[in-house]
């Protein structure tokens, strides 16, 4: 499957606006935005700040919500079309879809640093989804759907460091985790005014719109 497989933090530099694509390190001294001061690629910030069209602030949520979630450009519009061929506010349902996403829930229920890794886990085949394992990240979940790791997953060093780390992890209330066995459950679609999320979909729906 096709990736983005270039330098994670020249994302958010691109966008001048931390995405947190590397969990902790992104709120450490290590974080190039930071270290940077936030310059974007290939040299100087001008002191001059170019006025951008609307078309251009249009992109620029575009690619904050796909950078965020890390999506591909066909992988991320044919979730638009799948959300605009839903009933209910395309930009609402868009959300709903982009947070439904295996490795998003993954992330969320904090069996994960960052949605990278999440993706990872669920391709080494260390996921179970209602009790069968599945390596595919972009699978959608339902109301109801549980999440628990595999016996191949609980052997992993990783596994023992997320069963220390899960009693700090706050879950979103559209789903719930058993901390001591570590199974999480996806209890309904989000709605939209509790997802924390760093983009406006309305502005992507007017994006795709044109």
């Amino acid at each position: 499957m096709a990736r983005y497989t270039g330098p994670t933090c020249r994302l958010c530099r691109r966008l001048e606006e931390k995405l947190m694509l590397k969990g902790e390190r992104c709120n450490s001294p290590m974080c190039a935005m930071d270290r940077r001061n936030g310059i974007p690629p290939g040299g100087r910030r001008s002191r001059r700040r170019q006025r951008i069209s609307e078309r251009g602030l249009q992109l620029r949520e575009k690619q904050k919500a796909r950078n965020t979630y890390g999506l591909l450009e066909r992988q991320f519009h044919n979730l638009f079309v799948k959300a605009s061929k839903t009933r209910g506010i395309t930009g609402d349902v868009f959300v709903q879809l982009l947070e439904s996403r295996l490795d998003n829930v993954v992330y969320r229920l904090g069996f994960a640093k960052s949605r990278a890794q999440a993706r990872q886990i669920v391709r080494h085949g260390f996921i179970m989804l209602n009790g069968h394992k599945t390596d595919i990240p972009s699978c959608l979940l339902k109301s109801g759907d549980v999440i628990a790791w595999t016996d191949k997953g609980i052997k992993t060093e990783l596994y023992r460091g997320v069963a220390e780390a899960i009693t700090d992890v706050s879950v979103p209330s559209w789903m719930s985790v058993d901390k001591e066995k570590l199974v999480g459950r996806f209890i309904a679609l989000p709605v939209v005014g509790e997802v924390a999320v760093n983009f406006d979909a309305n502005v992507i729906v007017e994006y795709y719109s044109r």
